[in-house]
C-alpha cells in the first residue's frame, strides 16, 4: 500500500481518531501546556506499545492514564485563559472558579459542558463509569454555582 507499513497506516488513523478527544480531556483538566504534553507523552506510548494497544478494549481510556501519569505535575497554577474586557461571553469569575475543581471534575463539566461531549463519551475516555463522571459533573456545577452565586437556571 504505497510502500507504507501497515502498523504506520494503522497508527495514523488510531492517531486521526483519538488525538483530538484526548487533548481536548487533558487541556479541560490540566490546562493548556501539560494538557498538550499529556497528549503527546499517551500517543508516544502507544506508538512504543502498538501491539499491545491494539489488542485494548478502551486504548483512549488507557491513553487518558498514561498521558496522566507521564505528565510532568506543574508547580504553579493551571494556567486557564484569563477573561478579557473584549470578550462579553465570559463570566471573570468563572476561570477562578473552575481552578477551584478538582482536576477531574474540571474536565468532566469541561467536556460535557462545554464541549457538548455525552456523559458516556467522557466515561469511555477515562475508563470509569458513567454514574463516575456524572458525580463529577454534579459536584463541579455546585461548586461552579457557589462560587459564582448563581441559582439553578433553565439550561441546566
Amino acid at each position: 500500500m504505497n510502500g507504507v507499513p501497515s502498523d504506520t497506516q494503522a497508527f495514523t488513523a488510531f492517531w486521526g481518531e483519538v488525538e483530538p478527544r484526548l487533548r481536548r480531556a487533558f487541556v479541560a483538566a490540566f490546562g493548556t501546556d501539560r494538557g498538550r504534553e499529556a497528549t503527546q507523552e499517551a500517543l508516544a506510548w502507544a506508538w512504543e506499545h502498538w501491539d499491545r494497544v491494539t489488542t485494548m478494549t478502551n486504548p483512549a481510556g488507557y491513553l487518558w492514564r498514561v498521558g496522566r501519569s507521564r505528565s510532568r505535575p506543574r508547580r504553579e497554577p493551571m494556567l486557564l485563559p484569563e477573561p478579557s474586557a473584549d470578550d462579553p461571553m465570559i463570566e471573570p469569575a468563572l476561570v477562578p472558579a473552575l481552578r477551584s475543581l478538582t482536576a477531574h471534575q474540571r474536565a468532566a463539566v469541561l467536556l460535557v459542558h462545554g464541549y457538548g461531549w455525552q456523559l458516556r463519551d467522557v466515561a469511555d475516555l477515562f475508563g470509569v463509569g458513567v454514574s463516575t463522571v456524572q458525580t463529577h459533573v454534579t459536584r463541579a456545577m455546585a461548586k461552579l454555582r457557589a462560587a459564582l452565586e448563581v441559582e439553578r437556571d433553565a439550561v441546566d
